[in-house]
């Protein structure tokens, strides 16, 4: 789905459109779902997060910017939702001590802003993730996230060297053209990658 047809069928959905808003379920679910999946790694709790993820996202519609892209926004609720879920299921801590802190112990806003932007850098590179074929994506993680060297894949998979580098190189290309939507963030993004957007 292409930008502006994603806008429009936004924009359906705002004006109440059943089948917009169904597009918009089906084009997203499943990589929202998986998206949960490999943070929590509990598929009926992905199932729930996605659910309820919808149900915020279709209250809130008026509010999304069309600057920027409508996965990096469900994304980063999901990402929020779950994040709330397991504070929720933390134990809770002697009440004294809890009644005990003042506002000066309250996060200061700057790391507050902090978390929000990491956050919106982490949905803008899962997308852009969920954008690649299986291989690349096993590759790229490999790599990025386990720090694997390329020789060390290459064993692993069974694959020449050169194909490794083959698939990381466009594995980036696809994942800096999907990050580059996302105005806001889309530098930060790619930087974490290790790819100059110069």
């Amino acid at each position: 789905m292409d930008r502006d047809e994603e806008l429009r069928l936004i924009e359906r959905a705002r004006g109440g459109d059943p089948s917009a808003i169904e597009g918009l379920v089906r084009r997203y679910q499943g990589s929202l779902h998986a998206f949960l999946l490999r943070r929590c790694g509990r598929p009926e709790l992905a199932e729930d997060l996605v659910q309820e993820s919808f149900v915020r996202v279709l209250r809130s519609l008026d509010r999304f910017d069309p600057r920027f892209r409508f996965s990096t926004w469900l994304f980063t609720i999901g990402r929020r939702l779950m994040v709330n879920h397991f504070q929720k299921m933390r134990p809770a801590y002697d009440s004294e001590v809890v009644e005990g802190r003042s506002v000066e112990d309250a996060p200061p806003a700057r790391d507050i802003l902090e978390r929000e932007r990491r956050e919106s850098i982490l949905g803008a590179v899962e997308h852009a993730l969920e954008g690649l074929n299986p291989s690349q994506r096993r590759i790229v993680r490999m790599f990025h996230e386990q720090g694997r060297s390329i020789q060390n894949i290459a064993g692993e998979l069974g694959l020449p060297e050169g194909t490794i580098k083959s698939h990381l190189h466009r594995a980036r290309r696809r994942m800096q053209e999907a990050i580059a939507a996302e105005p806001a963030t889309h530098r930060r993004a790619l930087e974490a990658l290790g790819i100059d957007d110069a």
